[in-house]
């Protein structure tokens, strides 16, 4: 894929975790990836940063997880990338 590095993986689970803080303060959040090759990723993340991943997330994109670059990487916003699309096999 353009610009990642070769270790970048398609996301399977994405998880967001919320600890809250104390009286007045806005608690600290976590996202978790799970890549395809079953790896474990965690990322903190601001309120927003994690409004904008779960938007991106119900849509219509594929997620990938770019672990050198540490990148979370929305494709198919506009238009389909060729490497997102499943192979069609001769038994299906």
């Amino acid at each position: 894929m353009p610009g990642a590095s070769t270790e970048t993986r398609r996301v399977t689970v994405l998880n967001a975790n919320w600890n809250p803080a104390t009286k007045g303060r806005d608690g600290r959040f976590e996202l978790m990836v799970v890549t395809d090759d079953d790896e474990i990723h965690t990322i903190a993340a601001s309120a927003a940063e994690v409004s904008a991943v779960v938007a991106l997330s119900q849509a219509n994109t594929v997620l990938a997880w770019d672990p050198t670059n540490r990148t979370l990487i929305a494709a198919n916003i506009v238009g389909t990338m060729p490497w997102t699309t499943r192979e069609q096999t001769s038994e299906e």
